[in-house]
Formats: structure tokens, C-alpha cells, sequence
């Protein structure tokens, strides 16, 4: 199915479920997380075929330091290959690739990947392929408040001139739309962090598939049903 991009332009997902999909397999949860790439490519394919402008993806979370070291750094090297092995097809199918979160705390081998596959793909003009990395949503606006609030004490704005769109202007999402749309995968029903400003009126979507099995059909399910949605943003519709 196809969906009219003036309908929607921004979805994001919380790609959930790895862990389980390996061990269910009797593999080691990173097994699930390199399963899970071909999830990515395929997601992608279809923000493509769908004509989506933005595609979030919830790639790694501040809360995720806690889990083994072993995933941890398991992780930190799949981001580094996946960069380098995608940054051929990503530019060939004009995907426009960054991030958002705290890259200050990020292995600097993994910052250096980033910052490159950031440059090469800056012409993308299909999709802006948006990376959660080191990110919660709560930590953002930790770090918007400060901003904000260095500029009150060097007298650059005053606190009366604190707006809802002054602090969206220092999010770490600023340049983009609000989220039409987020999926969570794996049968969890809470955002666990995630976009928690900006989805204020994104609709939801939750199913119970395990992400390395998420696929096309997948995301039209997903489309099927926020095509379905009454989007009111709190007013009534005539």
C-alpha cells in the first residue's frame, strides 16, 4: 500500500524485541541485534516506497550502558560495521543519515563513524534517516533546560520569553517534524523514554512482533492502521 507523504510525514520506532528473537533461538542476544539490521534495511525500503520524509530510529538508549558489557560492545562494533557496510546503498537511495542524543559520551570510534556517514550523506534528499543514539528523551530536555537556562544568566533571553517553541528550538529534534506515527515492536505498550515531547499527539502503534521479523508487510499493517486514525490535536474535527 501506498500513503500520501502530505498525510504523513515522520514515523518512528522503537525497535524492541532482539534479545528475546535470540534467545528464543538459543543464541546470545547479540545474535538478535545483527538479525536485526536486515529489519532496518527493510524499513527503510519502505519509508522509501512510502514516500515518508523522516524515519526515527530508537538505535540506543542512555539507559542501555546497564545491560552486559559484552552487548554493550557488541553493539558499539555492529554500529561501526553497519556504517560502513550501508553508506553505499544509503547514498544510492538518497538517504539523508543523523543523529540525536548525546554524542559527547559515545565511544569516539563510533562518534568518528558517525560524523562520516553524516557527511557523505548530507545530499540525501529521499529520507532523513534520524538515529537515536545515546538518547532518552528526559536527558534532552535535561540538556534543552540547560541551554536555555545559560542564555537567562548571559542575559540573551528572558524568562518571560520562555515558549513551547523556544524550547523545541533546543531539542536535539529541532529540525525535524513532530512523529505522525510510532511503532513499537515486541508486544511492549509504553515508549520507555522515547520522544516523549514531541509525540504529545503522535499516534501509536504496538505490535506483537519481534523486531528481526519486523518486515514490509509489517509496515503496511502499521500504515493500515494509523490511516484509520482521527487526528483531532486535542480540538474536534467538523
Amino acid at each position: 500500500m501506498s500513503i500520501e507523504q502530505n498525510k504523513i510525514q515522520h514515523i518512528a520506532v522503537i525497535m524492541d524485541g532482539n534479545g528475546r528473537w535470540a534467545q528464543e533461538r538459543g543464541e546470545d542476544r547479540i545474535y538478535g541485534h545483527i538479525n536485526g539490521v536486515e529489519s532496518v534495511r527493510r524499513t527503510i525500503t519502505a519509508a522509501l516506497d512510502n514516500n515518508i520524509k523522516y524515519l526515527t530510529l530508537y538505535t540506543f538508549s542512555t539507559e542501555n550502558w546497564g545491560r552486559p558489557a559484552y552487548e554493550v560492545e557488541g553493539l558499539m562494533e555492529l554500529f561501526c560495521k553497519c556504517v560502513v557496510a550501508e553508506a553505499p546503498i544509503l547514498i544510492e537511495k538518497s538517504v539523508k543519515v543523523e543523529v540525536i542524543g548525546d554524542m559527547e559520551n559515545m565511544p569516539e570510534n563510533v562518534q568518528s563513524h558517525l560524523n562520516t556517514i553524516s557527511d557523505i550523506t548530507k545530499n540525501g534528499d529521499k529520507l532523513t534517516l534520524i538515529l537515536a543514539l545515546n538518547y532518552s528523551s528526559r536527558d534532552e530536555i535535561t540538556r534543552a533546560v540547560r541551554k536555555i537556562a545559560t542564555k537567562i544568566e548571559n542575559k540573551e533571553i528572558l524568562p518571560q520569553n520562555i515558549t513551547q517553541e523556544l524550547i523545541n528550538q533546543h531539542l536535539d529534534s529541532a529540525n525535524y517534524p513532530d512523529p505522525d506515527l510510532i511503532i513499537r515492536t515486541s508486544g511492549e505498550c509504553r515508549l520507555s523514554n522515547f520522544l516523549l515531547w514531541q509525540s504529545a499527539y503522535s499516534e501509536m502503534y504496538f505490535t506483537e512482533t519481534l523486531w528481526p521479523d519486523f518486515n514490509k508487510d509489517s509496515f503496511d499493517e502499521a500504515l493500515k492502521s494509523y490511516s484509520s486514525r482521527d487526528r483531532r490535536f486535542g480540538t474536534l474535527t467538523k
